[in-house]
């Protein structure tokens, strides 16, 4: 049975009449006919009980309209599905970020996502460190991440956007909590709670500050991510250096505080160089258009882009 067929007896069904029918498929009556006879000999029934007066449908027909009407907006449906899919408007777009660009960046971009492309389901990977995310990315278990330059080869392009400040995470009780300003120096005898593992670009940048200002961190704990390093901060059991994006997440009893003497870390959406897969391009123009690609000096501890995109 050919689609076509199905169309040409759905509308010969609707209007009992093949001269309105013909006309509304803009094909010839005689045309028309033929193609309705050649269903009916297909099928081995009449469709149709034709006079000089009326056409009226016969039992088969009556079945079949109903069957016809499913079967074509079921198809109909999937046409427009798979426009959608191949716009990038539907589908599903696998995304990670880092454990603190999660506190800003997932908001933000999740909300212009729904927005703008309600169709497309989007898989979070939250709390995800650059290493993974790069290997994600290669491999292809991931689509698009937020992450941490830099990154290396170029299988990968990257697009920095925002920079911000490590800023001081201590008890609401510690000396320096009451200082509005805080100096590299004056954590030389602080002991320091640091993310655990070796792959941390944020370790890396505490490191860096402290030589910078004349001494070696002394590292009391290890934690997993931001959700176990606040709460050890707010035992009283070290300091911290946080990305500015985490003063997002607040916890009772942690304070933040401004070190301008402290290195910044930039942020950055990463995707395979080349990709063509059409909901990742659709996301990454609503990002465009969303601004999220503005400055790179952008302080991701700032919030007035993710205010904009969340309305």
């Amino acid at each position: 049975m050919e689609l076509r067929h199905l169309r040409y007896f759905a509308a010969v069904a609707e209007t009992r009449h093949f001269g309105r029918a013909a006309e509304r498929l803009h094909l010839a009556q005689p045309a028309l006919s033929q193609a309705v006879r050649q269903l009916e000999a297909e099928l081995g029934t009449p469709l149709f009980v034709r006079t000089t007066r009326q056409v009226n449908l016969t039992p088969a027909g009556e079945f079949l309209r109903d069957e016809a009407a499913r079967i074509l907006a079921a198809i109909d449906d999937s046409v427009r599905g798979v426009r959608r899919i191949a716009e990038g408007r539907q589908g599903l777009l696998r995304i990670a970020f880092t454990g603190t660009a999660a506190h800003t960046q997932l908001p933000r971009i999740a909300r212009a996502v729904k927005r703008e492309l309600p169709g497309l389901a989007l898989e979070i990977h939250a709390d995800l460190l650059t290493p993974a995310q790069v290997a994600g990315l290669t491999e292809g278990s991931l689509d698009l991440g937020v992450l941490r330059p830099p990154t290396s080869g170029d299988a990968l392009t990257v697009r920095t956007i925002a920079r911000e400040p490590l800023v001081l995470a201590v008890a609401a009780d510690h000396r320096l909590a009451s200082e509005p300003v805080v100096s590299m120096v004056d954590l030389r005898t602080e002991d320091f709670i640091v993310f655990a593992g070796a792959s941390s670009v944020v370790n890396d940048a505490v490191l860096r500050s402290c030589r910078e200002a004349g001494f070696t961190p002394t590292v009391a704990h290890h934690a997993p991510g931001t959700t176990v390093m606040l709460p050890l901060v707010a035992a009283d059991l070290g300091v911290a250096l946080v990305p500015a994006s985490v003063r997002a997440a607040p916890l009772a009893g942690v304070v933040f505080r401004d070190v301008p003497d402290a290195e910044s870390l930039d942020l950055a959406l990463a995707w395979r160089t080349g990709d063509d897969d059409p909901a990742l391009l659709a996301v990454l123009e609503v990002l465009e258009t969303a601004g999220l690609f503005s400055p790179a000096d952008t302080d991701a501890g700032s919030t007035p882009e993710l205010d904009e995109a969340v309305r």
